[in-house]
């Protein structure tokens, strides 16, 4: 119930830590973004809200919107990084069983929509909930060449970072905004997900098809 009041209300969150804590905001933006992208254990982190409201609070004039982008840009990546590499050391054998901090429904979720668009799947997950930590994982148990995912991550990491900050920073303190802000995040939220549901319907209708 915290996590869900946290990312329904990021913006008051954030504005208080602000108040509070000052210019360590960036480092609470940086380790929020890393862990939620480098940690295949944490997937249900905010993501795309917290970026949209990082975006309304550098709007306002308290924090820096170059400096915000190019620091969350960095967090992405090399949170994506650290989470390809993580699934490289453990390999194949993390798909044989549920362990406590891994859940094989959604590394096989993520593997239908990996196997469906390609490398490609590195730049679209980067806009979708629990797909997006997923991801680099499952490219580093598939051994993906690292250099084709780095090529990708990048381009998706700077699409993601730019998009949702600027939009934020362009439309997050207009008042419809600011006055439906809830409802604002589970919409983005809804929009994230609904590419990896239809890809994942398609996918089990196929599979009844085939029987």
């Amino acid at each position: 119930m915290e996590l869900i009041d946290f990312i329904l209300h990021i913006d008051h969150h954030l504005e208080g830590f602000l108040a509070a804590y000052g210019v360590w905001i960036y480092a609470l933006l940086f380790l929020i973004v890393f862990v939620e992208t480098g940690v295949v254990v944490m997937p249900l982190l905010p993501g795309d809200s917290l970026l949209f409201a990082a975006g309304a609070l550098a709007a306002a004039g308290k924090m820096n919107p170059f400096l915000l982008t190019g620091l969350l840009f960095t967090a992405a990546v090399l949170g994506d990084n650290c989470n390809y590499f993580i699934g490289r050391t453990i390999g194949p054998k993390v798909y044989e069983r549920d362990s406590r901090w891994i859940k094989r429904n959604y590394l096989q979720q993520t593997q239908i929509f990996f196997d469906r668009h390609g490398a490609q799947a590195v730049i679209i997950a980067r806009f979708m909930p629990i797909v997006r930590t997923f991801t680099p994982f499952v490219a580093g148990v598939g051994a993906m060449p690292y250099r084709r995912f780095l090529t990708f991550d990048i381009i998706g990491g700077a699409l993601w970072v730019s998009i949702c900050v600027w939009m934020g920073y362009g439309l997050g303190n207009l008042p419809f905004f600011k006055q439906n802000f809830s409802a604002i995040v589970l919409a983005i939220i809804g929009i994230s997900v609904m590419p990896g549901m239809i890809t994942w319907l398609r996918h089990m209708l196929a599979k009844r098809k085939a029987r």
